[in-house]
C-alpha cells in the first residue's frame, strides 16, 4: 500500500480567547486556501490546556448561530455545558464528545459546566467544523451527546496504546457518531517508541494533530505539540512513530468537491446563501434561546 504523503504542517503560536472561556489556537481555517486539502473539515480549534481558578462566574461564550456545518467538541479536560435553540443541549466532561448539526440553523451557548467553575482546574478540548454537503445543509438541526462509556476502543497490538473510535471505523470497531459523509475520528494514545502503520482510505482528506508529545511519520517528518500534520489524498498508510507518550486526533474525511463560503458562523455554497443566513438569524428564523 502507498504511504500518504505530508503536504504541510501548520502551526499557530498566536492565539485568541473565544468568549472569556476558550483559550484558542486555530490550526485550520476554511479561509487558508486549503479547502481541496481538508474537506470537508472546515476548521480545527485548540483550546487549552490552559488551568483556571476557581470561579462562581459563566465562563465561556453567549448565543450565537451556525448554519451550514456541524460543530464537534472533543472534551480532554474539563467540562462544557451546551444549550442550543432546537432544545438540544447537555454536559459533557472528560472523553465525551458532542456532535451538534446546525444544518439550517440555530442559536447556541456554551459554557464551561458550573461545578468545573467551582472547582477550577485543566481545561483542554477541541472543537472541529465538518461541513455538510450542499444537499444537507437546510435539513433540521440535530445533536449527539456521546458519552466517554459509549465510544468503543481498539487496542494496540504489542502495547503500542490504544485508539478511541469517535465515528468511523478502526480495526473492526465501529464508531458511535453517525456522519452525513463517511469521516474516521480516532483519538490515539500512543505509548513511548510505538510505531505503526495506520491505514487510510484513498482518497480522503487526513489531519494528523499532535495534542501531547511528538511524533514521526513516514520516517521522515516530526509534528510536535499543537500542531497539525496536513496529508495528500493519494495513498492509504501513514506510518507513525512516537519518540514520547502521545496524544494525537487523527481525521480523515471523502471530500465533498463543492464551493466553500463562509462568513464568520455560516457556511455555505454561494454569497446569496450567505446573505440568506444572515436575514434569517436577524429575524429570529433560527430560534432564540
Amino acid at each position: 500500500m502507498k504511504e500518504k504523503q505530508l503536504y504541510r504542517v501548520l502551526r499557530n503560536p498566536h492565539g485568541h480567547w473565544v468568549g472569556d472561556g476558550f483559550p484558542v489556537r486555530t490550526l485550520l481555517s476554511y479561509n487558508s486556501g486549503l479547502d481541496e486539502m481538508q474537506s470537508p473539515f472546515l476548521l480545527l480549534d485548540y483550546a487549552g490546556p490552559y488551568d483556571f481558578l476557581p470561579t462562581e462566574k459563566r465562563l465561556g461564550v453567549g448565543e450565537h448561530p451556525h448554519r451550514g456545518f456541524e460543530t464537534v467538541t472533543i472534551v480532554y479536560d474539563g467540562e462544557v455545558e451546551h444549550r442550543d435553540s432546537s432544545g438540544a443541549g447537555g454536559k459533557i466532561g472528560k472523553g465525551d464528545v458532542q456532535w451538534m448539526t446546525a444544518a439550517g440553523g440555530l442559536v447556541h451557548e456554551e459554557f464551561h459546566g458550573r461545578e468545573f467553575a467551582q472547582r477550577g482546574g485543566r481545561f483542554e478540548i477541541v472543537q472541529l467544523w465538518v461541513n455538510l454537503p450542499a444537499k444537507d445543509k437546510m435539513n433540521p438541526p440535530g445533536y449527539q451527546g456521546i458519552l466517554d462509556s459509549d465510544i468503543p476502543v481498539a487496542t494496540l497490538a504489542n502495547n503500542q496504546g490504544y485508539v478511541r473510535v469517535i465515528a468511523g471505523e478502526f480495526e473492526g470497531k465501529q464508531g458511535s457518531a453517525h456522519t452525513h459523509t463517511p469521516i474516521n475520528m480516532w483519538d490515539m494514545r500512543l505509548n513511548a517508541g510505538a510505531a505503526l502503520d495506520v491505514v487510510v482510505p484513498e482518497g480522503h482528506s487526513t489531519v494528523l494533530l499532535v495534542l501531547q508529545g511528538q511524533v514521526q511519520v513516514n520516517r521522515s517528518h516530526t509534528v510536535n505539540e499543537a500542531e497539525v500534520g496536513l496529508f495528500e489524498h493519494e495513498g492509504s498508510t501513514i506510518h507513525v512513530e512516537s519518540t514520547t507518550d502521545a496524544k494525537i486526533l487523527l481525521l480523515t474525511g471523502e471530500p465533498l468537491n463543492e464551493p466553500v463560503v463562509g462568513h464568520g458562523p455560516f457556511v455555505m455554497n454561494t454569497q446569496q446563501e450567505i446573505r440568506q443566513a444572515m436575514q434569517d438569524y436577524q429575524r429570529g428564523k433560527m430560534g432564540r434561546l
